[in-house]
């Protein structure tokens, strides 16, 4: 009697397991991507320092709604680390508002924005800077910052590095949000969503390559990491989606997460 009663109240509750899951994964997936993309700013377009800020309502004034910078690469100082950026103030809160990338070359004597960072600003030794929002379908997923320790002009190569860039990572995150709604979820074999299970073992270099594209690395990259050739490194991912019977790169990044696969 007790058996019968309790079965379905637990199988009512493996929905709400499995979006829980599902917003989890998300969540990883998000912060591995904003993350990668503060440190290829520094790396790959030559800033001095990455930043990527998250929307969301300023907790700490309870202010309106804006961001808060939670990923940054080539910092010196904790100042900007975590701060958080009213829609509008700034020259990130300034793009969050208008929704287009924009740049000073010297941010403490520019006259188009507002002052309220130039202590934070100032510690880091901060100068140029360049704010591409994170767009896609109407909707920001956030702003990512590009910022020189001297006074230069942004040229269009930087610029559109920089855009390139941010372009990448917002089409992984519009994905990743997609595929982890209910209805785009995949079943596990058992009948519930859930981890999934390589239909058989992946080899080392599968599983190598795994772990770099999981990381937002292109296949060009991963191949100069690992010594490969482009085709090769294709074909050890086309052979990785079809054991976890994932469609494209950002179903392929959250089934790794989620199967353990990657930590």
């Amino acid at each position: 009697m007790t058996r019968a009663v309790d079965t379905p109240a637990r199988a009512a509750d493996l929905p709400r397991e499995a979006d829980a899951l599902a917003v989890r994964a998300a969540e990883l997936v998000r912060d591995a991507v904003l993350g990668d993309l503060a440190r290829r700013v520094v790396a790959d377009c030559g800033a001095d320092v990455g930043l990527v800020g998250v929307p969301g309502p300023d907790r700490r004034s309870r202010g309106p709604e804006g961001m808060v910078l939670r990923h940054w690469a080539g910092t010196r100082a904790e100042l900007l680390h975590d701060l958080a950026v009213p829609t509008g103030t700034g020259l990130g809160g300034r793009a969050l508002a208008e929704r287009t990338p924009s740049w000073v070359p010297d941010y403490r004597a520019a006259t188009t924005i507002s002052h309220h960072y130039d202590a934070a600003v100032t510690a880091e030794d901060l100068y140029a800077m360049l704010t591409v929002p994170l767009l896609h379908g109407g909707t920001v997923h956030g702003v990512v910052y590009a910022s020189m320790r001297a006074v230069v002009p942004f040229g269009d190569v930087r610029i559109g590095a920089v855009t390139g860039l941010a372009a990448a990572a917002t089409r992984a995150l519009a994905g990743a949000a997609a595929w982890s709604g209910p209805a785009a979820r995949k079943p596990h074999p058992s009948g519930t969503a859930g981890p999934l299970t390589p239909s058989a073992p992946l080899t080392r270099r599968e599983h190598e390559v795994l772990r770099w594209a999981a990381t937002g690395r292109t296949n060009p990259e991963i191949a100069a990491q690992l010594g490969l050739t482009r085709n090769t490194v294709t074909g050890y991912l086309k052979s990785a989606m079809h054991k976890l019977g994932v469609r494209n790169r950002t179903e392929l990044a959250l089934a790794a997460r989620e199967s353990g696969l990657v930590s």
